[in-house]
This record gives structure tokens, sequence and C-alpha cells, in this order.
């Protein structure tokens, strides 16, 4: 597949087909993620391929309650759990069925993607903001897990509603002293790959020389 049709038209998958994703080609997958760009090359991410189904069905356990507070939250422009507003949800949201985490002991692979701090260059740190830059780090290793995926006919989708929970999905997963869990990754056959993609059109957020001046084009 052409670089420039790839990157404009990997969208999220979230339903798979029960066929088995080859542990060479995960591992073929990780093997072209690495080339990833990271600070000072630093490469800080680890890679949890989980296969065992205890372990899934704990992860959306815990995921499960981070759903249901993120829907309680949603019906707005701004995202719920944004850095910005001070929103809480309901002490007793409702259940709300989220049909990845409810099957995933059938996805065929699930990844936990974690990243060494101490490696990563928080450059925003000492803002009076919540850090952000650090993820340039990690993320693109994520994306380039998508990527890599959609070259082997797989599809993907990228997920940090355990990242909320660390704390308890550490131990979990084994997480190693002064790393951060990123995201999970969630791949396999799509039922459907979405191409069609809906994206504002460039001119919507580009500007020449500052950011409230005038359109760039």
């Amino acid at each position: 597949m052409e670089l420039i049709e790839a990157l404009r038209t990997t969208g999220a998958v979230r339903a798979f087909t029960d066929e088995r994703v080859a542990d060479e080609t995960v591992l073929a997958i990780l093997d072209t993620a690495r080339f990833a760009p990271s600070g000072g090359n630093r490469q800080g991410w680890k890679v949890a391929v989980v296969d065992d189904r205890a372990i899934r069905a704990q992860m959306a356990a815990l995921m499960q309650p981070v759903w249901n507070d993120y829907v309680a939250l949603g019906g707005s422009k701004r995202a719920a759990f944004n850095a910005i507003d001070n929103d809480r949800p309901p002490s007793h949201p409702r259940h709300v069925p989220n049909p990845l985490a409810d099957n995933i002991a059938t996805v065929p692979v699930v990844l936990a993607i974690a990243v060494d701090q101490s490696l990563v260059s928080a450059m925003d740190k000492d803002l009076d903001r919540p850090a952000i830059v650090g993820g340039a780090s990690i993320y693109p290793f994520c994306w380039s897990i998508l990527l890599a995926a959609r070259a082997h006919g797989l599809g993907g989708v990228l997920t940090t509603f355990l990242s909320r929970v660390e704390p308890a999905a550490g131990p979990l997963l084994g997480l190693p002293a002064e790393h951060a869990l990123a995201a999970t990754i969630m791949l396999g056959h799509p039922v459907k790959q979405p191409t069609k993609l809906a994206r504002n059109p460039a001119a919507a957020f580009v500007t020449r020389d500052r950011f409230d001046g005038p359109t760039f084009i």
C-alpha cells in the first residue's frame, strides 16, 4: 500500500473476525514499529502481548467503570476527562456496554504499551498545566504499530481507558518502576476496514505566522 493512501485511510477498527493472527506477524509488526522516532532515539517503549484470558478479563473489568464515566460525561463538544475542565462523573453512573472490552477474550491481539519515563523529556512538566509533550516519544511508536498492522491486512485501535486506572492495572501487568501505561492496542482482521474518514480540512486549522493569523492558503 502506498504511504499516503495508508495515512489517509487508516481508521480505528473495533470489531474483528475470529481469524488468528500468528505470533510471527505480531513480531513483524513490532519489528517495523521500532523504527518510530523518539526523543534522543532513546526508544523507551516496552510492550506486553497479553494472551492470558484471565488477565484480559481483569483488564476489561478495570476499563468498564472508566467507560461508564466517559459516557456519562459525554454529550458536549468538550472531551470527557479533558485537562481543562474539573468534570466529575455521577456517583453511580449506569453500566454501558462496551463491545470491545466485553469481547476482549476473543480479540486476536491485545498489546499493553508502556514507556520508561526516565527516558522521556517532558519539556512542559513544570508549566502550570498538565504535561503533554512527553507523548511525542511514545505515541509515534503506537501509530507505527497501527500502520504496520494495516500493511499486514489487519486493523486496530488504540485506547487509553486502562491508563486512568494505572495504579490497579500496573501490578496486573507487571508494569516496571518509573514506567507509565501509555496505551492498550487491539489488533485483528477487521470485520470492516473504515477508509472514508471524517476529518476537518486543513484550511480549518492552518494559519500563517501565528495561531490567530490569517488562513495559510
